[in-house]
């Protein structure tokens, strides 16, 4: 019988694209991939790195696993991922339980580190980061949607983050390649497709000499059998006219971009090596909304970062209720060895970091209450992802809404639903982050692209 092997990956969906690589590795080399991992022979525990709430979900789900693991139930635990390569030689002492550890220039090896742990070898193996490839085949665990990773690591080098340590400096994919990826995404039945990178406004820079966001959006809008795409993780200071453009003009590009601007004061932006000023910030989302009508703008704020005043704490919750975010996030800052900022004086105490992040996001839900009344008595069109059993009712998202990031669009039909359906639903409620209504029979139920 072949060896089952079962993966939990964690954190972003860059890092979801590499186990995705990983599995389809695998399943070449003649292991049986299961989705259930706790019914697997060995488990592989795909980590992220990057905060040190991410370390901690990281740490417990492989301590999870070597539960299971001394029960007998499975055979072995790999680790790899950010937290693998970030901590090179401290996993496997800090929890010997772990068979081996993998670095992420290594993950071409998984299949042969397999094999070794098998034989009762404890493996640490840690290639050149460089050495990831980005445009590997892969099987998509995703149903309704499918990412692109479409650059891998970071030049930024903004004080607060790991990623650059962790991940190497930027380098794009060739624009041939993604296009490529697409088209193939598209033929096996994809519908939208999800373009993610450390930094996707960078894109190309590195092999072009210059910006190939926008040219790529429009290669792929031309392809047939895509109907959203979608961008995330957009930095402020690289949305250029051009791109606001594509994004207006191509009926494929959702009307959504996720914009990370971590804070509003031009003195804590200036301590995170960031690039943009509030002016700038405030310009670029009043153009955003002047040149896009009805864009659903989503950013990411980090509350308590060191040296950070109650003044300009106070600043931020002001700038959050003035460009009233259709999406937001707010992380209590975390120091994470190794960075610049980490050795800044004046740092917070966890209370408070934390208590500044719940204000945030206390302020933000009650923005979401007002804005949220616009959308009772609107026809959407949504895609649907699965039937809640408890609710007794199907649930989705439309363009308006990122997978596994916003908000759901719960609904009753009285006909039955397929996942993947298209089809189109009247907002009757609207509850903090989720939004209820009811599909309107004989409306839109496209099950093809545009």
């Amino acid at each position: 019988m072949p060896v089952r092997v079962g993966m939990v990956s964690l954190g972003c969906p860059k890092n979801l694209v590499d186990a995705e690589h990983m599995l389809y590795n695998l399943r070449e080399e003649g292991y049986e991939i299961v989705a259930d991992a706790a019914l697997s022979d060995v488990v592989i525990v795909n980590t992220c790195g990057f905060i040190e709430a991410a370390k901690q979900e990281a740490i417990e789900t492989i301590l999870e696993f070597c539960a299971l693991k001394s029960e007998g139930r499975i055979r072995a635990v790999i680790v790899t991922g950010c937290l693998s390569e970030r901590y090179r030689d401290e996993i496997r002492k800090e929890i010997p339980e772990v068979d081996a550890a993998l670095g992420i220039g290594a993950n071409e090896h998984l299949g042969e580190v397999i094999r070794r742990v098998l034989e009762g070898e404890g493996v640490n193996l840690y290639g050149d980061k460089y050495s990831l490839i980005i445009d590997a085949k892969r099987i998509i665990s995703t149903q309704t949607y499918a990412y692109i990773k479409i650059a891998e690591g970071c030049d930024n080098c903004c004080t607060y983050c790991a990623i650059p340590s962790i991940r190497g400096r930027y380098r794009s994919r060739r624009l041939e390649s993604v296009v490529a990826e697409a088209q193939w995404l598209a033929k096996v039945g994809y519908k939208e497709i999800i373009l993610v990178a450390q930094d996707t406004t960078r894109y190309g820079e590195d092999i072009y000499g210059r910006g190939m966001l926008p040219e790529l959006l429009r290669r792929l809008c031309r392809i047939d059998g895509i109907k959203w795409i979608r961008t995330l993780y957009c930095y402020p200071e690289r949305i250029t006219d051009e791109l606001i453009s594509v994004i207006s003009e191509e009926p494929r590009c959702v009307k959504y971009l996720d914009i990370p601007i971590q804070h509003c004061s031009d003195k804590v932006l200036k301590r995170m090596n960031r690039r943009s000023t509030k002016k700038e910030l405030t310009d670029l989302i009043l153009k955003l909304r002047q040149r896009i009508p009805g864009i659903i703008l989503r950013t990411t704020l980090i509350a308590g970062f060191p040296g950070e005043t109650e003044e300009q704490f106070e600043e931020l919750c002001q700038f959050v209720k003035d460009m009233r975010f259709d999406r937001l996030g707010c992380f209590a800052y975390s120091m994470e060895e190794g960075t610049a900022a980490a050795r800044l004086p004046e740092q917070l105490d966890e209370e408070t970091k934390q208590r500044r992040a719940d204000i945030i996001m206390q302020e933000q839900l009650l923005l979401l209450d007002g804005m949220t009344d616009k959308d009772i008595g609107r026809t959407i069109e949504v895609v649907a992802e699965g039937y809640d059993r408890y609710a007794g009712c199907y649930y989705g998202r439309s363009s308006s809404e990122a997978p596994d990031i916003d908000g759901k669009i719960f609904f009753s039909s009285e006909s039955p639903v397929a996942v993947g359906e298209y089809i189109t639903v009247k907002i009757t409620e609207a509850i903090d982050y989720d939004l209820f209504g009811e599909a309107v029979q004989g409306g839109n139920r496209d099950e093809s692209s545009e």
